[in-house]
């Protein structure tokens, strides 16, 4: 009876805390150009979308235990790679490497379509340290560049489950459907 009452009151705060993640991201997520994102591919056949949604809510969640900004780190979380190419074919969008010119793409993307704060700013550009140089200035953007060499490890691997991304996927459906 016990563990019944306690993994229903699990359920409960993980869809207090998905709420809560929800709530941070939900005018990005349905903005068009974050849509867009589900065009291109990222690591192995997860979209560019599917990643960053994934850095976006381990972020959030992180910073929320740590005692951080989690609305910060999923919204730069879910914006680092706003790049809106194909990083694999298309050398014609931009001049150099990609992993060191698409920080300041997804940066200049963001900042045309969003109203950003300075953290999610420094999530944006340096997500990509140390190939950045220049050292992030808060503790979220450590946490979101931690976590995009986490999962970018685990997709180009191919070790994450899809399950989850379409779990976490259709949790969001569910709770916008609500709001």
């Amino acid at each position: 009876m016990a563990e019944s009452i306690k993994s229903k009151l699990s359920l409960k705060i993980n869809f207090t805390l998905e709420k809560e993640y929800c709530d941070c991201v939900w005018d990005l997520i349905d903005h068009e150009k974050v849509k867009l994102m589900k065009k291109y591919m990222q690591h192995g056949d997860i979209s560019c979308y599917d990643h960053s949604l994934h850095v976006s809510n381990i972020s959030f969640r992180l910073c929320k235990k740590l005692g951080l900004d989690p609305c910060s780190a999923a919204r730069g979380g879910l914006l680092h790679d706003l790049f809106l190419y194909d990083w694999h074919t298309d050398n014609k969008s931009y001049t150099g490497l990609h992993g060191l010119v698409h920080p300041g793409i997804a940066l200049k993307n963001a900042n045309e379509y969003f109203s950003l704060n300075n953290i999610e700013k420094d999530i944006i550009e340096k997500h990509m340290w140390p190939l950045t140089l220049r050292l992030p200035k808060y503790k979220e953007s450590y946490v979101v560049l931690m976590v995009d060499k986490y999962c970018a490890l685990f997709e180009t691997l191919n070790l994450i489950s899809k399950k989850i991304l379409i779990n976490l996927k259709q949790l969001l459906d569910n709770i916008s459907k609500n709001l």
